[in-house]
């Protein structure tokens, strides 16, 4: 019995000493072929995929127009419960008077 568990004990040795062996092996012979299809991926997939979202991007700005929407009061926007701790407390950090509106209509309509 103590015999067989020798060789069985040599025979797992050897075995995943020879494994080891074969995938180092491969780890290496693969990593150029993997390395260059990852390149080809990004240059048959991402660079076309940014470049037509790029695209889609221009032609929705050629085709944006620079009118504001209309102000509608809705009840729950531009809800103040209590005042910004800067300027006049109505407006916020990075406040733009021609798009933000404040709760009681645009900055520009007030003057």
């Amino acid at each position: 019995m103590a015999a067989l568990r020798s060789v069985f004990k040599a025979v797992l040795r050897s075995s995943s000493t020879q494994t080891r062996r074969q995938l180092s092996a491969t780890a290496g012979d693969g990593h150029g072929a993997l390395a260059e299809k990852w390149r080809m991926l990004s240059f048959l997939i991402a660079v076309p995929g940014v470049a037509v979202c790029m695209l889609n991007m221009y032609l929705k700005q050629t085709h944006h127009s620079e009118e504001r929407p209309e102000f509608v009061p809705y009840s729950h926007l531009r809800i103040r419960t209590k005042a910004f701790p800067w300027g006049d407390g109505k407006k916020s950090l990075f406040h733009n008077p021609h798009v933000n509106a404040l709760p009681d209509g645009y900055d520009e309509d007030h003057e």
